[in-house]
């Protein structure tokens, strides 16, 4: 069998009757290109299978200290938190952040990461969209030798390091808040289950009623619930049934609120008839009416650990990293949302 043939940048530009800075430019993007020739130089690039490894080129030039991060949205306080932690880290040690958001679209993270990975970026850090359902395109990184780290929603079957919290122990936490508070019949608002995060959720809130001798019913589970508009809808189909529920395990604080408010609007009390809690700890729970109890994901050590676990991997001189999970204490935050008062 003949080994097959490796390209070179100087193949591309002598089939295209052009330099190798050129090509090089081209595949970099450079506006000084014109973009004739930009489509010109990636399409052979495309069909002879070449990867220009521009990682290398830039650690020769002393500039490759660029750390990509990829978040589902940068305007969610838990992600803004994490962005903050790490960019603490990355500055500290002199380390550009290149940020980009999936706003939970597969598509676009896979669009963003091909990009990235067009050397721009020297090592990654990653939180996986809630549409995402495999990890092909988080293992080019592998491929190419730059290292990755996930942080929350993690990619778990993936042999790489990663900062997670507890989700599984902050949802028995809250799930047990509302047995003692007096709750029978849980309702759980629950996330997409090939995430992570939100399976752990599932799981801690199924082995609490168990716990506790309480009845499941797959009726009170709302499954890819994550939103505010997706919690009010949960709300009105709770509503609609004979028997309410008497507390809500939310797997986050925007579908805790959409509930909330449809609660609200429809003359149910909160936590009086029904108890609410989330998973989160977003500002904006602390001065709506009732404050939420939430469970705190500590997000900017979380974004620390990530970026510092990353950054030894990027300058480590071992050959075969060995990857390692980092797992933090999550604490649950009470408030006005669950605490019920007794004879109402």
């Amino acid at each position: 069998m003949n080994k097959k043939k490796k390209y070179t940048i100087q193949d591309i530009a002598k089939e295209l009757n052009t330099t190798a800075s050129t090509v090089s430019r081209a595949l970099q993007d450079n506006p000084r290109i014109s973009e004739k020739m930009r489509k010109s130089v990636k399409e052979l690039a495309d069909r002879l299978d070449y990867h220009p490894d521009f990682r290398a080129l830039s650690l020769k030039k002393g500039s490759g200290r660029t750390i990509g991060v990829m978040v589902p949205h940068i305007d969610r306080y838990f992600f803004s938190t994490v962005l903050r932690g790490i960019d603490e880290v990355a500055t500290e040690m002199k380390y550009s952040v290149l940020i980009c958001q999936s706003f939970e679209s597969a598509e676009k993270e896979e669009l963003l990461i091909k990009s990235l990975l067009s050397g721009k970026v020297d090592g990654m850090l990653a939180s996986v969209a809630a549409s995402t359902k495999h990890a092909s395109h988080f293992e080019l990184f592998g491929k190419r030798g730059i290292p990755l780290v996930f942080f929350d929603r993690a990619w778990m079957p993936m042999n790489v390091s990663k900062v997670v919290i507890d989700d599984y122990a902050g949802a028995v936490a809250s799930v047990r808040h509302l047995v003692e508070a007096g709750c029978r019949t849980i309702a759980h608002l629950a996330g997409p289950q090939h995430i992570n995060v939100y399976k752990n959720r599932t799981s801690g809130y199924l082995d609490t009623l168990k716990e506790y001798g309480l009845q499941m019913d797959e009726s009170m589970i709302f499954q890819n619930t994550i939103t505010r508009e997706t919690g009010c809808k949960a709300m009105s189909e709770i509503l609609a049934m004979d028997n309410l529920p008497d507390g809500i395990f939310s797997s986050g604080d925007y579908s805790a609120l959409g509930a909330i408010i449809c609660a609200r609007e429809n003359g149910i009390r909160v936590p009086q008839d029904i108890a609410i809690t989330g998973f989160a700890n977003e500002p904006f729970g602390s001065i709506i009416h009732p404050s939420l109890t939430s469970v705190d994901q500590h997000g900017a050590e979380m974004g620390r650990q990530a970026a510092s676990l990353l950054i030894e991997e990027m300058e480590s001189n071992i050959e075969y990293f060995i990857p390692r999970t980092i797992v933090l204490k999550p604490k649950l935050i009470i408030r006005d949302s669950s605490q019920r008062k007794p004879n109402h």
